[in-house]
């Protein structure tokens, strides 16, 4: 078993042997850290936007142009952040000393975000601009690392899918405790003034996000370190990436994945209003349980990788969740219970397959390793999670197009035919074509168990792809 030491200074040791599992304390520890993230950051992503409108005071295209700018600058800035990290020495590895030093501003900086100070007209502005920018940042800095780490913890394969099974089990926990007690607190902490309610509701989540950064960075450590020290160019090092093919496949995916994913997510309550009719209480129950079968999707993920292929389980999924999307599309919308139905079953099957999608990222850092003798696990992180951000923000987009452009009335009892036709092709049609499309990708993705388990025996070996063989 590799211990964790300090990296010298001009070589690394060997990478884990892949007969190192994972305590259950260590996989716990793993899933701590993106509980955390949502804990601080799933009330930015659910309620910030709502909180600068009706709260503090901000007017709504200034807040999309914000958002925009903050988003696009916050996109650039993850791949550097992931060299960086990639470059880091310490005795707690290259990525943990980030989660560490970085989730007190981070929640420090969560804390402001929510702050109403007593300013007016540009200064409220330069206030908000100011604290989203440096929340998004900050988020970056220990999200990039959290999301490298996962690389690093394990070289076996069924570990991998395990711990992050953990992760997205964590976290979607987080965001339904997020998303149920949230607004109540609110109530609660403001007893009528929601500025005061906001602050100190997401102040409480914020020290709570610390305490499970802290977690996961004392019950985890990194055992995978690269096998010669990073001192090239950062610009080098994007350039490299580029030439890792499956890892390009893999950051396709995200990009080609998410897109509908956020499409379906954003159109999802205005599909249970307008055409399902429900009234908040049982459109709150549709996504709520949405977000539950997510739960049980992650909990199956450690079971079923354990039989099937986790490559062809991605590809398989793909496609059923497609099926299930196109079953939707031609469901009368009126039939409450089997939408209720099918769209559990769909969030289902298709939270079996994110352990999988994330563990690709770490196999195609071994890929990398092998082909490239580069370890650059931060560069790759980054990759994707600027593929999963553009993403986000091209999919809010499409779905604000499609409802301006379709003359989507807020509010309004009665929406137009072309706006629910809209709606509904955002809820099944989009979904169905990113599942086909992703799966279709994943077809030529060559990291299967057997690939995995000769490249990590040749990295414990100091063998590479151009290595002759030894007969």
């Amino acid at each position: 078993m590799v211990h964790e030491v300090v990296v010298p200074d001009n070589d690394a040791i060997s990478v884990a042997s892949a007969e190192d599992r994972l305590t259950v304390r260590e996989k716990l520890g793993f899933g701590f850290g993106d509980a955390a993230c949502n804990m601080s950051w799933g009330p930015v992503t659910m309620f910030l936007t709502y909180f600068y409108t009706d709260i503090f005071g901000l007017n709504a295209a200034l807040i999309a142009s914000m958002f925009l700018i903050v988003r696009l600058f916050d996109a650039c800035m993850d791949p550097v952040i992931g060299a960086l990290a990639d470059r880091t020495t310490s005795v707690y590895g290259r990525f943990r000393p980030w989660i560490l030093y970085g989730c007190i501003p981070f929640c420090g900086i969560c804390i402001l975000a929510f702050y109403t100070p007593d300013l007016t007209g540009n200064a409220k502005v330069v206030y908000a601009f100011c604290t989203y920018l440096l929340l998004s940042v900050l988020y970056s800095t220990v999200n990039i690392p959290y999301c490298s780490l996962g690389s690093v913890i394990t070289a076996n394969p069924q570990d991998r899918v395990s711990c992050q099974s953990y992760r997205f089990t964590m976290a979607n926990c987080a965001v339904l405790l997020c998303s149920f007690t949230l607004l109540p607190l609110v109530d609660y902490f403001g007893a009528g003034n929601q500025q005061k309610g906001f602050f100190i509701t997401n102040a409480l989540f914020s020290v709570i996000g610390l305490t499970m950064f802290l977690m996961c960075v004392f019950n985890t450590r990194e055992r995978i370190f690269p096998q010669h020290r990073v001192k090239e160019n950062i610009l080098v090092s994007f350039r490299s990436a580029f030439k890792n093919d499956q890892w390009l496949m893999v950051v396709a995916g995200m990009f080609i994945g998410c897109i509908p994913a956020f499409v379906c997510g954003g159109a999802t309550i205005y599909f249970a209003k307008y055409l399902m009719h429900l009234d908040n209480v049982y459109t709150t129950l549709f996504i709520s349980i949405g977000v539950v079968a997510c739960v049980a999707g992650n909990l199956t993920t450690n079971m079923m990788t354990r039989y099937f292929c986790k490559v062809k389980l991605y590809i398989a999924v793909g496609f059923i969740t497609a099926a299930i999307s196109m079953m939707i599309f031609f469901v009368d919308p009126a039939n409450v219970m089997l939408i209720f139905i099918l769209n559990t079953l769909r969030a289902y099957i298709g939270a079996i397959t994110v352990p999988v999608f994330w563990s690709f990222i770490a196999d195609a850092d071994d890929y990398g390793e092998w082909k490239l003798k580069k370890r650059m696990s931060g560069v790759y992180a980054s990759g994707n999670l600027f593929a999963l951000k553009v993403s986000l923000a091209i999919g809010g987009a499409i779905t604000a197009m499609v409802l301006s452009l379709t003359h989507y009335v807020p509010e309004a009892a009665i929406q137009s035919p072309t706006t629910l036709n809209a709606i509904m092709m955002m809820i099944t049609l989009i979904p169905a074509a990113g599942g086909v499309l992703t799966s279709t990708i994943f077809l030529f993705y060559r990291l299967d168990k057997k690939m995995m388990l000769r490249i990590q025996n040749d990295l414990r070996f100091g063998k590479y792809a151009d290595s002759p063989e030894i007969s």
